[in-house]
């Protein structure tokens, strides 16, 4: 399984957020594109899913920016991802529709592996995500602001 770009962007937005919260100067979503070299108008869409679901606090302006809604022990990753990849069936079995359709067990087979990869996620915090080394390496992103 390959996770999407938006996952990927979703999951460093977070990641990058869990290190500011004593910064004196508020996160922007230029910045982190900055610093993970992506694109602007990728991260203005991952961050509006994401502050629509209440993940990350948001404020407009001049002085705004992005914080964590939440302490970073309260995410859990397998949530996260299943809400960022927004994954439907493995395969659908309609379109086009398969002659084995309703005497295969394929569908079913793939839907609770996909549920066991996301409940082994679950054992991980976005806090677990971002302990050292990765905490460190976040910090010097910060510093580079």
């Amino acid at each position: 399984m390959q996770l999407t770009r938006f996952t990927d962007f979703g999951l460093r937005v977070l990641m990058y957020l869990t290190q500011c919260r004593d910064r004196p100067s508020p996160v922007t979503i230029p910045e982190i594109a900055g610093r993970f070299e992506v694109s602007r108008n990728h991260l203005v869409k991952v961050v509006h899913f994401m502050s629509q679901r209440g993940w990350i606090s948001t404020v407009r302006g001049k002085g705004g920016g992005l914080r964590l809604a939440r302490d970073a022990c309260a995410y859990r990753v397998g949530d996260l991802i299943r809400e960022l990849e927004q994954q439907g069936p493995l395969i659908d079995c309609h379109e086009p529709p398969c002659a084995l359709d309703g005497a295969c067990r394929l569908a079913g087979v793939l839907a609770q592996t996909l549920n066991a990869f996301y409940d082994a996620l679950n054992g991980y915090t976005l806090a677990d995500l971002v302990r050292d080394p990765t905490a460190a390496a976040i910090i010097k992103l910060h510093r580079a602001a």
